[in-house]
Order: structure tokens, then sequence, then C-alpha cells
């Protein structure tokens, strides 16, 4: 099962899910993988129930073994999580401190939202990941969703920026029927990155809309793909 815990910086506070295997307790000496979990918008707030609709946190609610710790942050309601980098990788911070973390097997993915939030907290924090898997997201936000992000997007520089990932293992999932993060501005993004020498695949779900997530997170491979993956 999953812990409800709450991180604070400052005068901010994060609320996130804690999986922790029950051989976790087990073997105190052992170090682990960590997969990072980012939300889709509809699960942003303060109800962190709402965390476990999708995804990682949701394949493992009901799981006593899975081979990786997992922390699920909640973005807040008024928020996304391009502008909580900061504090997500804080929240890293600690956990790497309070568990037992193997620093060359922190993994990264996210679903919609949050796969826009897993490219940007991988171009922001080059050498902390071992492999990220952003799914239905994209690096350059289609225009409708600027304004109400409160930031300024610099597509170019956020583009130059996938110099800095050049290394890290990339496996991106979309469907080509998805009507809210085309499928074309992944595909952006992958082609780019390969144009940099970046070591990135995408998975494309033929007649799939937006819920490509479904797919990726029941499928066994990812997982033994991230742990096929170590940092430098």
């Amino acid at each position: 099962m999953q812990k409800e815990m709450k991180f604070h910086l400052n005068d901010y506070q994060l609320n996130y899910l804690l999986y922790l295997p029950d051989s976790f307790q087990q073997n105190g000496s052992l170090k682990w993988p960590l997969i990072l979990f980012l939300h889709g918008a509809g699960e942003r707030g303060d109800d962190i129930e709402l965390v476990k609709k999708h995804g990682v946190p949701k394949m493992v609610e009901d799981q006593e073994e899975f081979p990786f710790i997992v922390v699920s942050p909640q973005c807040p309601a008024d928020s996304y999580w391009v502008n909580e980098l900061e504090v997500l990788s804080a929240l890293l911070d600690e956990i790497i401190r309070e568990c037992s973390i193997d620093p060359a097997r922190i993994y990264l993915t996210g679903l919609s939202m949050g796969g826009i939030g897993a490219w940007h907290l991988a171009i922001s924090n080059p050498k902390r990941f071992a492999a990220i898997a952003p799914v239905c997201g994209a690096l350059s936000i289609p225009e409708v969703r600027i304004e109400e992000l409160q930031i300024t997007i610099n597509v170019n520089q956020l583009f130059e920026g996938l110099k800095e990932i050049k290394d890290l293992p990339v496996w991106a999932f979309h469907g080509d029927a998805d009507d809210i993060v085309p499928i074309k501005e992944a595909q952006k993004v992958i082609r780019k990155l390969k144009a940099h020498g970046g070591n990135a695949k995408l998975t494309v779900y033929k007649g799939v809309s937006h819920d490509s997530w479904t797919k990726t997170y029941e499928n066994k491979q990812l997982y033994k793909w991230f742990l096929n993956q170590t940092a430098n």
C-alpha cells in the first residue's frame, strides 16, 4: 500500500504518495530503484486519492511487491508541473536522504501534464535521472495552454535545452489520435533530441486518443527497460 505524505519547502506544502515494497523493511541495507510519477491535470488539488486514478500509483495500490520505490506528488489545483520543478527536485532530495535509494537508478515518468513536466524536469536536472518515459506529453506546450501557465514559454530555448539530455535514455509514448496533446508535438521533440545525438524512441498507439497511459503503465516491458538503465 501507499502512504499519504506531506513535504514542506519553506512555507510550501506538497502532498505525495509513497510506495515502499514489503521487502523494503526486510532489506534495509539494499539500495532501491525509484520512480517519480507525475500525474495529469485532472488529478490536481488537495484530494490525494485522485493521484491513484491513473498510472503507476494506480497499479501499485494493491500490490505488495513492485521492484521500485514510487513517489507520486500532487500538483496544486492552481498550478502546473512546469511551475513546480524546484519543489520536485527538493522532494527527490529528501526521499534520497530518508530512504535507501540507488542514485544511479532514479527514473521519471508522467502522463499528459505530467509528461510535459517530465520533459521540463529532466532538462532542468540533466544528471538526476537514469531514464525518463513521458506519456502523451510534449516539450512545447499547445498555444491555448500557455496563458494558463502564467509563465513565459521560450520554445526555441526549450528545444536547445534538449542538448542537456542527449545522453539520457528516453522512451516516449503517444496515441496517434490524441486531440489534447497532438502527436506531432511529441514527434518533434524526439526528432530534435535525435538530431542532438539523443538516445530516444517513441511508441505510437494506432487509433488511440489521449489515453495512451493505460497501455503504457500496464506494459511490464517499461519497468524492465527502466531497470536496464543506470546513470553514469
